[in-house]
């Protein structure tokens, strides 16, 4: 039987099997079934603050993931242009380009 891998044990379980197995299980496994906020909300609020951090390695895959849980693009896009003004024009500019990457591998799939 042919086993599939989450995303983080292809990253990095086999260098730290332990984090793999604590995102999977803890962050969403857990964190991201809780019922106090939708799936959608928790999307955006990620996508918010990895662009306010400068994260865009996560950011790449996190747009994915809030398209998947029903933020629609032009959502997305508010998101990158309204950070701009608060995280700065670097972040929102930086953003952007990862969203413009993502939608079209998303378009080509």
């Amino acid at each position: 039987m042919t086993r599939t891998h989450s995303r983080a044990q292809q990253l990095v379980g086999d260098v730290t099997p332990k984090l793999a197995e604590l995102t999977d299980e803890v962050l969403f496994g857990d964190v991201w079934a809780r019922p106090e906020l939708s799936r959608r909300d928790r999307s955006l609020i990620t996508v918010a603050a990895l662009i306010a951090l400068g994260r865009p390695d996560q950011l790449r895959s996190h747009l994915a993931l809030a398209l998947e849980n029903g933020v629609t693009e032009a959502e997305l896009a508010e998101v990158a242009t309204h950070l701009a003004f608060y995280a700065g024009w670097p972040a929102g500019m930086g953003a952007a380009t990862i969203l413009k990457d993502v939608l079209a591998q998303g378009r080509a799939s």
